[in-house]
């Protein structure tokens, strides 16, 4: 597991795919996701038995279905997901925005604010240390100044979806990316080594486990362009956010590889591990009542 989190997860991936290109970008999200997943495909939840599961995920394929068909087409499958991506970026956008507004009585936020908010959630982390909250603050007040456009110092809703989620916008990519080069580039010579990439996935000093040793062999055979042992901005920037890989289309083409193209709902429910486990269902986070889609 990473060491660091960058920016929350957009796009989801389905289960064990450790070395999908942007795993770094996205891996919050996925953590904060897959809590609990487990214990739901396998109809061990505490509060939601497979059978409940099963009937709200046959729910969530008559909202796929658009045409009332009885089936869920490549299209549909694809609009779906869209969709289910988009909404998970809005919703954590306005309920923490919200949360901010209710608690300083304000419809903008100012760094004081979220420096305020910041400082609260690290005294409730035992694990946490004065010199990483004084790291958080400097990197976030970086990204503050980036998301302000008009440099008033204080964030609308929509400099705050950029703060909040910097990958989403071109403007803040360069951020993310001296973000990760902060946390990565252990002895600061501005690129990351087979090392420093290789450490930031797999701290454990027990040998590496094989998803480990395919990272490494795509560092050296694709992330590497220029094969110096290095990467620098712009490989970082390849990496993250590739312009040859869609999310949407790599999990669209994982849920429909092994059926004819179109899915009954008998089919998606026979499946149920492989679409709870995946972002149809928002990783089973949209199978709870909270969720509504």
């Amino acid at each position: 597991m990473s060491k660091i989190l960058v920016v929350a997860l957009l796009i989801g991936f389905t289960l064990a795919k450790p070395q999908d290109p942007n795993s770094r970008v996205h891996e919050h999200k996925l953590g904060e996701n897959l809590s609990g997943l487990d214990e739901l495909t396998t109809g061990q939840s505490p509060t939601m038995t497979k059978q409940e599961g099963e009937r709200l995920l046959a729910e969530l394929v008559d909202k796929m279905d658009l045409d009332k068909d009885g089936y869920i087409t490549e299209e549909e499958l694809r609009k779906w997901l869209k969709h289910v991506a988009s909404r998970y970026v809005e919703q954590d956008v306005k309920r923490t925005y919200d949360g901010y507004v209710r608690e300083f009585k304000t419809d903008y936020i100012t760094f004081d604010q979220h420096k305020t908010r910041l400082s609260d959630d690290f005294d409730e982390d035992e694990d946490s240390d004065d010199e990483e909250l004084k790291g958080a603050i400097a990197r976030d007040e970086k990204r503050f100044k980036i998301a302000d456009k008009d440099g008033d110092g204080k964030l609308t809703r929509e400099e705050f979806a950029a703060f909040l989620h910097p990958e989403e916008f071109e403007e803040m990519r360069d951020i993310v990316i001296d973000e990760t080069l902060d946390d990565l580039d252990t002895n600061r010579d501005g690129k990351i080594d087979l090392d420093e990439y290789t450490k930031d996935i797999w701290a454990d000093e027990s040998p590496a486990p094989e998803w480990v040793k395919t990272e490494q062999k795509q560092f050296r055979d694709i992330r590497d362009k220029d094969k110096d042992g290095f990467l620098d901005r712009e490989e970082i920037r390849a990496w993250l956010f590739p312009t040859d890989y869609d999310h949407i289309e790599s999990e669209l083409k994982h849920l429909i590889s092994f059926l004819d193209g179109k899915l009954s709902k008998d089919e998606i429910l026979s499946h149920y591990h492989l679409f709870v486990g995946s972002q149809v269902t928002d990783f089973g986070q949209a199978l709870y009542p909270h969720d509504e889609l």
